[in-house]
């Protein structure tokens, strides 16, 4: 497999253009010593790949010159939104790396009552980065031609409310399916999935089938939480009676909704 680069959008790839890689793709292809001729495939994150051939590698800067506009897909066939009580340590960069090579996507990070992690301010900012970072990574790595958002830390009361209110001005033909994981009474999600898939008849020109997923953190949500998401149209789907850690679940989620919605046959 040829190395894959993320470019970012707005650095105008097209067939026969020369140009100047960004920095970070640039450190990239002086850490794996390509050398002058030698290809590489670069995105940008919308859909579709280039081909490229290095031309130049100087100190700072990697010149190359792009090729050939593959229009490949590998996304799955849905929309999936995995909102989480952010798990500790590097548990989140585990599910934001996983997430993202199941075919996340979006992520938004959530401070629950129950959350041992807490983010504000500037250091909230960072850490978005990063695991926006983590996620370009696995894009490079698994293939991924779109690379999913990670959104800003919220509070979960805040975000639910934002949700609901961009649910309810949204003018979309497709009605995002929400569940929220739960040990109450709750339907077992690959019934869930399948009762869901069924109803939407989704137009293959149109937009993708979009799911959402809430999860808490460690400890779970609150009942009083669930209670919130459920009042606002959040389904209880269950994972099985076994207590699943807060970095788990959300990565089953993404496991069986590969199953359900599985990418392009390459």
């Amino acid at each position: 497999m040829l190395p894959r680069l993320y470019v970012g959008p707005g650095l105008g790839l097209c067939d026969g253009a020369e140009m100047a890689l960004p920095e970070g793709a640039a450190r990239h292809v002086q850490v794996l010593r390509l050398q002058p001729g030698d290809r590489l495939c670069l995105f940008d994150g919308s859909g579709g790949e280039w081909a490229a051939t290095v031309g130049a590698m100087g100190r700072r800067e990697v010149r190359v010159t792009v090729g050939a506009f593959a229009p490949v897909s590998r996304e799955l066939d849905a929309e999936v939104t995995l909102a989480l009580g952010m798990p500790t340590n590097e548990r989140m960069d585990t599910v934001v790396e996983k997430a993202t090579e199941l075919g996340v996507s979006a992520i938004q990070p959530l401070i629950c009552e129950r959350s041992v992690l807490r983010l504000d301010g500037e250091r909230a900012l960072k850490k978005v980065a990063h695991w926006q970072g983590v996620a370009i990574a696995a894009c490079e790595q698994s293939g991924r031609t779109r690379v999913p958002v990670v959104r800003p830390v919220m509070g979960l009361k805040a975000w639910l409310a934002q949700e609901a209110t961009e649910r309810a001005g949204a003018a979309s033909s497709t009605d995002a399916r929400r569940g929220v994981l739960s040990l109450r009474g709750a339907q077992w999600v690959g019934d869930w999935l399948q009762a869901g898939k069924g109803l939407q008849q989704v137009d293959p020109s149109g937009p993708r089938t979009s799911w959402a997923f809430l999860s808490g953190p460690e400890g779970g949500l609150s009942e009083t939480e669930e209670d919130l998401a459920r009042g606002q149209g959040w389904a209880p789907v269950s994972l099985g009676s076994r207590v699943l850690r807060a970095d788990t679940a959300p990565l089953t989620v993404m496991c069986l909704m590969a199953l359900h919605h599985p990418p392009p046959q390459t």
